[in-house]
C-alpha cells in the first residue's frame, strides 16, 4: 500500500512540475482574467506636447516624423518628405492616450514568449525637454485580435487591441502627404491648361470663374471648379519610388516615353505650380513643380485634363439660374410680350396680373435654353428677341435668336459667340409664350 501511495504522489508531482514548466514557457490563454476591472492606461500623454515620433519595424527603417517651427509634421526618416497632417495626428491621438485591454504579468520573466525580446514594432515617443517613451508591440494574441505591448523600463505586459498597433504601425509612404500641388483650392487666381495644343485660361470673379483666353467667354463655373478639384486632389500613387526602387525607374521611363495629355498652372496668392500629365497606353503619369519625381496617377485626373474649350463654356442663355427675374420680354414676329414680377405676383405691360400657373411654365423655358452644340457661324437675321432681368434689377441679358434653315442660332448682345439651340426647344419657348393668360377674376 505504501509503494502504491508513493507511485501515486509522484505522478501528481511530476504533472505539477510539468504544468509549472508550461507556465513558465508558453504564452498565457486569452483567457487570462485581468488584475482589475479597468484595464491600465499604458500611455497617458499631452498629445499637444508630443513633439517627435519614431516608428520603428523589426527587419525596416525607422520612420521618424517630428515637428518643425511652425508646428507642423514633417516626415525625416528615412527621407524628407512633407507629412500628411491628418495621418501624423492619428498616430499622435493614439499614443497619447492608448489603453489596454488587459494586465497580463505584473513581472514577466520570459519577454520572448510575448514577442518583445525583439519587437515587431517600437514607436518612440518624445515630448517637451526631449523626455521619451517607447512602445513595444510583440505577437499576436492566441485570439489574433490583440497584440501583447510593453512599455521600456516598465516590468508589466499588456495586451492592446489589433486596431490600435495596426493605426501605430505606418511607412513613410502612409504618412507621406501624397497631394501634387500644394494650394488652397478656395484662393486660386488663376488656372491654365494646355491641352491638345490649345491653351485656355480661366480667372475667377469672387466666385465666378470667366475663360479669358483663347477668348473673353463665359464659363461654366461648375465644369471650372471640377477641374479645380481634379488638381488640387490630385495625389501621387507611390508604388515604391519614395524608397527608390526599381518601380521609380520603370515610372521615370513610362513618363519619359509616354503622351502628352496636358499642362496645368494654378496661381494663387503664394505664386504659380505647375503640374504635367502624360498617358502611355491606360496608365497616366504627372510631374509636379512642388514635389521631386514622377508619379502614377489616376484615371479620374487623367481624364479630367483631357477636355477642350467647350467643355468649359457656359452653355446657359441665361445667368439668372434658380432665382426667377423680374423681368421678361419677347419680341417673336408680331407678338410681344411683357412681363414684370412684383413679389409673388407676374404682371403684363397692360398692367393686367398674370396667372401663376401660365407665367411659370415660360419662365422655366426661358431659363433651361442651353446651346446643344457651339458653332462659329449660322446667325443671320434676328427672329426672336429676349430681354430678362434680374438680380434687384442689376443684371440685364439680352439674346437674339435667328432661324438658319431648320437650325436655330443664338446670340448674346456684345458677346462673341453663337449658340446653337434644340428646335425644339424654342418650340416649347414660343408655345409657352402663346399660352400666358391673365389670372380669373376672384369670385364675388
Amino acid at each position: 500500500m505504501k509503494i502504491h501511495g508513493l507511485a501515486i504522489a509522484g505522478l501528481v508531482l511530476a504533472a505539477l512540475t510539468g504544468a509549472l514548466y508550461w507556465s513558465n514557457h508558453h504564452k498565457p490563454a486569452d483567457t487570462t482574467a485581468a488584475s482589475a476591472d479597468t484595464p491600465p492606461k499604458i500611455l497617458t500623454l499631452n498629445e499637444a506636447g508630443i513633439s517627435k515620433i519614431g516608428l520603428k519595424r523589426r527587419g525596416a527603417d525607422q520612420v521618424v516624423v517630428a515637428k518643425d517651427g511652425s508646428g507642423k509634421w514633417q516626415i525625416l526618416a528615412p527621407k524628407s518628405f512633407a507629412a500628411d497632417q491628418s495621418a501624423v495626428s492619428g498616430i499622435v491621438s493614439i499614443l497619447a492616450s492608448l489603453n489596454s485591454e488587459r494586465l497580463v504579468e505584473e513581472k514577466a520573466g520570459h519577454l520572448s514568449q510575448y514577442g518583445l525580446s525583439e519587437p515587431l514594432l517600437e514607436a518612440e515617443v518624445t515630448e517637451k525637454e526631449n523626455r521619451t517613451k517607447k512602445l513595444l508591440i510583440g505577437d499576436d494574441t492566441p485570439t489574433g485580435n490583440a497584440v501583447y505591448a510593453k512599455l521600456e523600463g516598465d516590468p508589466r505586459i499588456f495586451t492592446i487591441a489589433s486596431y490600435n498597433k495596426n493605426s501605430i504601425d505606418k511607412t513613410s509612404n502612409d504618412l507621406r502627404d501624397k497631394k501634387l500641388l500644394a494650394v488652397n483650392p478656395d484662393r486660386i487666381s488663376k488656372l491654365e491648361l494646355v491641352a491638345s495644343k490649345r491653351g485656355l485660361e480661366f480667372v475667377r470673379n469672387k466666385d465666378q470663374w470667366q475663360i479669358v483666353k483663347p477668348g473673353p467667354l463665359r464659363a461654366d463655373s461648375s465644369r471650372v471648379e471640377d477641374l479645380v478639384r481634379a488638381l488640387t486632389d490630385a495625389k501621387m500613387e507611390l508604388d515604391g519610388s519614395s524608397s527608390g526602387s526599381g518601380d521609380a525607374q520603370k515610372i521615370t521611363s513610362a513618363f519619359a516615353s509616354s503622351t502628352p495629355v496636358a499642362t496645368a498652372k494654378v496661381t494663387d496668392e503664394s505664386g504659380t505650380q505647375e503640374l504635367v500629365v502624360r498617358k502611355k497606353k491606360d496608365d497616366y503619369y504627372a510631374q509636379s513643380s512642388v514635389v521631386d519625381g514622377v508619379y502614377k496617377v489616376s484615371s479620374v485626373l487623367g481624364q479630367g485634363l483631357d477636355k477642350d474649350l467647350d467643355d468649359f463654356r457656359n452653355k446657359k442663355l441665361f445667368d439668372f439660374g434658380f432665382n426667377d427675374p423680374l423681368k421678361i420680354e419677347i419680341h417673336d414676329g408680331s407678338k410681344a410680350h411683357f412681363l414684370t414680377r412684383n413679389g409673388q405676383d407676374w404682371w403684363s405691360g397692360e398692367g393686367k396680373k398674370m396667372d401663376i400657373r401660365s407665367v411659370q411654365p415660360l419662365v422655366e423655358k426661358v431659363r433651361d435654353l442651353s446651346a446643344s452644340k457651339f458653332v462659329d457661324s449660322g446667325y443671320s437675321t434676328p427672329a426672336i428677341e429676349l430681354a430678362v432681368t434680374s438680380n434687384d434689377g442689376n443684371r440685364l441679358e439680352h439674346v437674339l435668336v435667328s432661324k438658319n434653315g431648320e437650325q436655330w442660332v443664338a446670340k448674346r448682345e456684345s458677346e462673341p459667340g453663337l449658340y446653337e439651340l434644340d428646335s425644339k426647344a424654342v418650340v416649347e419657348l414660343e408655345k409657352a409664350a402663346d399660352d400666358l393668360k391673365p389670372a380669373s377674376a376672384p369670385s364675388k
